[in-house]
């Protein structure tokens, strides 16, 4: 189990007669720790929600046998988080108001917040610090403040506040109790499910700042570094590669059993290393990379002549001229995709005509389901009629495509992937949009059909 490294505390001067007494050696550190202040009271609550602190006096020792047993009950009722718990560093910090935690993956714990409070609560405490590292709200403050131009004191509380209102609605539960006082969207009529962000746009929290001048969960909540805290060159901290790699863990732990984990958790582990991507700009910028690519769209032209003419006297050698390119669009219309689906890739066609330049005589439209339709220019049809419902076999849209005169300089399939693909590269640039499926679908025929993914020979972006 993980340890604690404990602060030095202060000794008086011996007497000159005395023996030197042996000072505790403080755990390496590559700088000096900061003075730390005197505190008479530090207002803070039990089990992260209310009461006060400890008075500085007489050392109390961290029960480390209770912190810890709090953590393996937290792992027992949210074993999903299991990884990311026990790579928590115990820093015990009698400065510290409650529990807090740093960018680096150490917690700093009060010795005397531990001893009030009941195991249960601790083992929510844990789970609330370490949902602030597994949702990146160190750096999602930071970029909020960089942003907005928001800092400063209170504005740390308004970020610590916000990222509470995030984890806070659904952590608590089946084996958690919830603190009395424990900040919750509804403190602010707000609504649950909400993003830091958007808790952060929606209010200003300016009336909140007496009540919760004790709410500090450390750097790990809001991205702004603490007195107390060793920062990145201090002992047993996690390295970025380490904490991804934590994430990783947890994320795939939540996909594993989905039934197991709150919706909040759900959503956050299918974003966590898949996040969403602007599709439309990826699409126009993979069509506009293949129009581009050397070959679409070029032909000889006699009209500038080739200035290697100047190596051969008396002959005329043409010169490759780049023409506006070319583009067939094949839309899957099987009845395995939506009508709304159906829509979507009619803009993105529009959007694909604007992506080559806005010239529509140059993009045809094929509808195709088992079989392939006619290729449709796009500049002769005022509304664009899709046609099928049937069977899905692209191979038809491809060939159909190829076969159109003149011939494509690129193809662009909006499918969902449920289709077999032909089995030779087209002499062409290809893109392919795909609606996103689960990673097995099931076909009511044959149960164990699973179909191919895109070659590797086209440019693949997810639409939607």
């Amino acid at each position: 189990m993980t340890g604690t490294a404990k602060r030095p505390s202060p000794h008086s001067s011996p007497h000159p007669s005395a023996r030197p007494v042996p000072r505790p050696v403080p755990r390496p550190m590559s700088r000096p720790a900061p003075p730390r202040p005197v505190r008479a009271t530090v207002p803070g609550p039990p089990a992260g929600s209310g009461g006060r602190a400890e008075r500085p006096g007489a050392p109390l020792e961290l029960d480390l046998e209770k912190l810890l047993a709090a953590r393996l009950h937290a792992v027992k009722v949210r074993p999903y988080l299991a990884a990311a718990l026990f790579a928590l560093h115990v820093v015990e910090d009698r400065s510290v108001p409650t529990m807090a935690v740093d960018a680096h993956w150490r917690c700093y714990v009060s010795p005397g917040f531990v001893a009030r409070t009941p195991v249960e609560e601790l083992a929510g405490v844990w789970v609330h610090e370490v949902s602030h590292l597994l949702r990146d709200h160190h750096g999602r403050g930071e970029r909020y403040a960089r942003e907005h131009g928001e800092h400063g004191p209170g504005e740390r509380l308004r970020r610590n506040v916000a990222a509470d209102f995030e984890i806070n609605d659904d952590i608590y539960g089946d084996g958690l109790p919830r603190p009395a006082g424990a900040v919750l969207p509804s403190l602010l009529g707000l609504p649950d499910g909400l993003l830091m962000e958007e808790y952060l746009r929606r209010s200003s929290m300016s009336g909140l700042g007496a009540d919760l001048a004790w709410l500090d969960c450390g750097s790990g909540a809001d991205g702004q570094h603490r007195p107390w805290e060793l920062g990145p060159a201090g002992a047993h901290g996690l390295s970025r590669q380490q904490r991804d790699a934590v994430r990783f863990r947890v994320a795939e732990g939540i996909k594993g059993r989905p039934g197991d984990a709150p919706e909040g958790w759900r959503r956050w582990a299918d974003e966590a290393f898949h996040p969403p991507q602007p599709w439309r700009q990826l699409l126009g910028a993979a069509v506009r990379s293949a129009a581009s690519a050397p070959g679409a769209g070029e032909n000889h032209s006699y009209r500038r002549p080739s200035r290697r003419s100047a190596g051969v006297p008396g002959v005329l050698l043409p010169s490759l001229r780049r023409t506006p390119p070319r583009v067939c669009v094949v839309i899957d219309t099987s009845g395995s995709v939506s009508d709304a689906e159906l829509g979507g890739a009619l803009l993105e066609v529009a959007a694909i005509s604007r992506a080559v330049g806005g010239r529509r005589d140059l993009v045809s439209v094929i509808s195709c389901d088992a079989a392939a339709g006619i290729a449709v220019p796009l500049c002769r049809a005022e509304n664009i009629e899709l046609v099928g419902g049937g069977g899905t076999d692209l191979r038809s849209g491809f060939a159909r495509a190829l076969r159109s005169r003149p011939r494509p300089d690129v193809i662009v399939a909006l499918t969902d992937g449920q289709t077999p693909w032909p089995s030779a590269q087209p002499p062409c640039r290809t893109v392919v949009g795909l609606f996103p499926r689960p990673a097995r679908a099931v076909d009511e025929e044959n149960p164990d059909y699973v179909p191919d993914t895109p070659p590797p020979w086209a440019r693949v972006v997810t639409i939607g």
